[in-house]
């Protein structure tokens, strides 16, 4: 999961560089290289590639009816000049997992006037895979107007809290000891959105305010390695709903926090109430709110 990507290490156990970065080694650091400032970067990069967005148009679903689905964001692999610590003479093994899966679940409550208020939760809980245990609980809360126009506009809250605990850095001379490591990364953002539904797809697009805060305790020597730098800034998305049956609901959208990641997300999920005619993706009228 995310934490076998984590190594924002201070320690300086076996100085290896991969294979795959020794040249970029060789040629030393950039002349603006500041190892606060790579730490900072490690410690922020996971916790954006965890956040809650939408992936969904403004309206989710037709009022009264939701979704019980999967979520998966890729994670795009570090280059070495990310890698790369300790002024270019060691390599963290950042890039073992492409893509964290996510299970989601989303409700469109019945309208009040031509308000659709809906919420929706995401939750992997904390099992331990290849050493790690984690566990990631993200939420949301929104509303949404759709117009006989087909437009639709949005806003929305969101929140992510995920923790590790594992052997994240690596003890401080090979073969030696090893401790676990303690990890916690949690986001918060609002975002405004706007789509448009034409049959069954509805493209959309979100901007919005993201925040993020880490925390990382170093079990080998019990040091916390402080993020001063923390994200807060713009986040971005744009993406497509469809709806290919009446209980099939699937997204997928380009997200973005600026300077830090560029990835795809994509969700797939069954809907849930409503009753058999209901296609809240589709073409007829009386289900024409996503």
């Amino acid at each position: 999961m995310i934490t076998l990507m984590l190594a924002v290490l201070t320690s300086t156990a076996g100085a290896y560089v991969a294979e795959e970065c020794v040249e970029t080694a060789n040629a030393g650091p950039p002349a603006d290289y500041d190892e606060q400032a790579q730490a900072d970067f490690l410690l922020n990069y996971f916790s954006l590639a965890t956040t809650f967005s939408p992936i969904h148009a403004p309206v989710p679903h037709k009022p009264g009816t939701g979704s019980v689905g999967l979520e998966v964001a890729v994670i795009p692999p570090l280059g070495c000049e990310r890698r790369l610590v300790l002024n270019y003479s060691k390599t963290e093994d950042t890039n073992k997992a492409p893509a964290a899966p996510r299970p989601r679940v989303s409700f469109t409550f019945p309208k009040i006037g031509p308000v659709a208020l809906y919420a929706g939760l995401g939750y992997v809980p904390p099992v331990t895979v290849f050493g790690t245990r984690n566990v990631i609980v993200s939420g949301e809360a929104g509303f949404g107007v759709h117009t006989d126009s087909g437009l639709q506009l949005g806003g929305r809250y969101h929140a992510t809290l995920m923790k590790t605990i594992a052997e994240i850095a690596t003890p401080f001379e090979e073969g030696g000891e090893a401790y676990d490591d303690f990890y916690m990364g949690s986001t918060f953002g609002i975002d405004a959105m706007v789509g448009y539904k034409k049959s069954n797809w509805t493209p959309y697009a979100a901007i919005g305010f993201t925040d993020a805060s880490t925390f990382f305790y170093i079990g080998d020597d019990a040091v916390v390695g402080n993020n001063l730098d923390p994200y807060a800034s713009l986040v971005a998305s744009a993406g497509t709903q469809w709806r290919p049956s009446s209980k099939i609901v699937v997204a997928g959208e380009f997200y973005t926090a600026p300077g830090y990641i560029y990835t795809a997300r994509f969700h797939i999920g069954y809907v849930i109430g409503g009753g058999a005619g209901d296609d809240g993706g589709g073409g007829d009228e009386a289900a024409d709110e996503s």
